[in-house]
């Protein structure tokens, strides 16, 4: 896990002087352990390292075979079979990511497909003067680009690339509709003007600075047949087993987000299993508020396997004091208000551990979510994902309209071409958006901003491969998804009452802002980000009059805000809630 960034500059022009030292500075977070950077003529390749595997010889860049050259932010899992493959006498590291320089020798691109992990690549290869930027499937590890007059240039997070000072800071204003609307953006565009994602298993090629080719790579497979196997049971346990073994290959300590719910006990029931050493379990609490505290199952299913268990106690005064620094650090906004008790866990467990698993991707993959189950109703009762926006309806817009679901439309659309049930298609179209842009945008920044690395053995290509084709009554039944995972942890864990009715996970923002409606309010209302789109009276309103169907709007309003004074207006997340939103301008 590790930060890089990099530019490519077309022929003749030089890479801007300082800009190493710049990337390196605004990667530090995500690179505690290191700072490696590669220079030729036109070229530089930055990484900052969080040293997992292969501490002693892995820093990186890495160097190949035709003066290919590497920086690698995530990990290969499968390092280990890769390595046996291609022969032990070609390798100068024990890195995993060394393998991708090879398969890329002998393969090409297609050395990239049989790469298991979470990753973002930035390979250089001289002799065509060929840069390849390649993301991992599922989009678990990020990867922006931006193309100038002088080159085209990369790094791990968009704040790297305007802090580089290579293009200013401005918002792509479609992008803002789908953050309001969505709490988050959608496909290629950023919310930054002229900054782009790498895709979830995009592959670009870039020769001479240009872009000459674009490769995808499916996270999820092709669905034939619904399959409904002898033993379901047995063979989820082995495609468990198995990612779970490869998500915990680590030269470092690593633990466990355990938030009392059906995937991360899942992923603790495993941990239990395969680890000598009891596992270390950290969960998050609202103690005094009206949400559901899961610390109560979470410390039992501890006890059950031995595990140690770390509560974490997030409070009001947590949220007021700490939220500048949480919305400072989530550049590619993501305005879920999980980000507050992910973040707080992320600094408690960097005490202990450099990399964490997390229970990510169960309910995409094995059919979790409520709205799964409206989408499966027949013709004309079905109802399809996302189609009210979070601020409809409140009276808050200055101008409103359809187009902040456009990606969400692609992505439909993308799904019925390949078929499938209404369950699966449901499934495909967040596996499109939400879960790499809402889920994992959240915990890689959450967690990088302490340096701490986070692994989620559920979005994997095999478990994929698995889950995905099952029956639609293995997913959802008797009005519960997740059935087939629920049913494996009765037999495995059942101190986690798999079957028991489950209130969801829920921060208790609206309860938090409510106390201080008075004062947020006008902030909120003030703010340059938020007044341009909504009307100040129905702001105010909306905080000093708050209502449980509205604190959502509330929260994503003032997540914005903050984020807007830092990311686009540029001042540092210095004091509380109310010192930031009152030197918003």
């Amino acid at each position: 896990m590790c930060g890089i960034a990099g530019m490519v500059t077309k022929l003749g022009r030089t890479v801007p002087e300082g800009l190493a030292d710049r990337f390196a500075q605004r990667l530090a977070h995500r690179g505690p352990d290191g700072k490696g950077v590669f220079e030729a003529p036109g070229v530089l390749l930055v990484q900052a390292r969080l040293a997992i595997i292969d501490l002693l010889t892995g820093d990186q860049p890495l160097h190949g075979p035709d003066g290919l050259v590497l920086v690698a932010n995530g990990e290969v899992y499968n390092y280990r079979e890769l390595r046996a493959e291609l022969g032990e006498g070609v390798f100068l590291t024990r890195s995993d990511c060394e393998p991708p320089l090879h398969l890329y020798a002998r393969r090409g691109l297609a050395g990239f497909d049989v790469l298991r992990g979470m990753y973002g690549i930035a390979l250089w290869d001289p002799p065509r003067r060929r840069l390849v930027l390649c993301r991992d499937p599922f989009g678990i590890k990020p990867l922006y680009y931006v193309e100038t007059n002088d080159g085209v240039a990369f790094a791990s997070e968009p704040q790297a690339l305007i802090g580089a000072g290579l293009l200013p800071a401005r918002e792509d204003a479609a992008a803002v509709d789908e953050l309001l609307q969505l709490q988050f953006t959608c496909g290629a565009r950023t919310i930054f003007q002229g900054i782009r994602r790498v895709l979830p298993g995009e592959t670009l090629v870039f020769e001479d600075a240009q872009l000459v080719e674009r490769h995808r790579r499916p996270a999820l497979p092709a669905v034939r047949e619904r399959v409904s196997p002898a033993d379901p049971l047995a063979l989820l346990d082995h495609v468990l087993e198995d990612s779970l073994d490869l998500h915990q290959r680590a030269d470092v300590p690593y633990g466990l987000f355990l938030s009392g719910g059906i995937d991360s006990s899942s992923v603790l029931a495993m941990m239990a299993r395969l680890n000598e050493r009891p596992v270390l379990a950290f969960t998050a609490g609202f103690p005094g508020t009206e949400v559901a505290d899961e610390r109560a199952d979470a410390r039992a299913a501890t006890k059950a396997v031995g595990a140690r268990h770390v509560e974490v106690a997030v409070s009001e005064g947590d949220f007021l004091e700490h939220l500048p620094a949480i919305a400072a650090a989530v550049d590619d906004p993501v305005a879920d208000y999980a980000i507050v008790p992910t973040w707080l866990l992320a600094r408690e467990a960097a005490k202990s551990v450099k990399v964490v698993l997390c229970g990510e991707g169960g309910d995409e993959l094995l059919g979790g979510y409520g709205r799964y189950r409206g989408a499966m109703r027949p013709w004309p009762l079905a109802r399809p994902l996302r189609r009210k926006g979070l601020l409809d309806g409140l009276g808050l817009l200055r101008a409103s309209g359809r187009n902040w679901r456009a990606g969400i439309a692609r992505a439909e659309a993308e799904a019925r071409t390949q078929g499938g049930t209404r369950l699966i298609r449901a499934q495909r179209v967040d596996c499109a958006d939400w879960l790499p842009h809402d889920l994992l945008n959240k915990l890689d920044r959450c967690l990088m901003a302490h340096g701490l690395e986070g692994r989620v053995p559920f979005v994997d290509v095999d478990v994929a491969r698995f889950c995905l084709p099952l029956a639609d009554g293995l997913k959802v039944r008797d009005g519960m998804g997740k059935w087939i995972l629920r049913s494996w942890l009765e037999r495995t864990l059942p101190e986690a009452r798999p079957f028991a009715p489950k209130r969801g996970f829920s921060v208790p923002v609206g309860e938090w802002m409510s106390r201080h409606g008075d004062r947020l309010g006008p902030l909120v209302a003030a703010s340059p980000a938020v007044a341009a789109r909504c009307h100040g009276e129905a702001v105010r309103a909306l905080f000093t009059h708050p209502r449980k169907e509205t604190a959502l709007a509330a929260w994503i309003l003032l997540y914005y805000a903050l984020w807007h004074r830092r990311h686009i207006v540029g001042l540092a997340p210095e004091g509380d809630v109310f010192h930031c939103l009152s030197t918003a301008a």
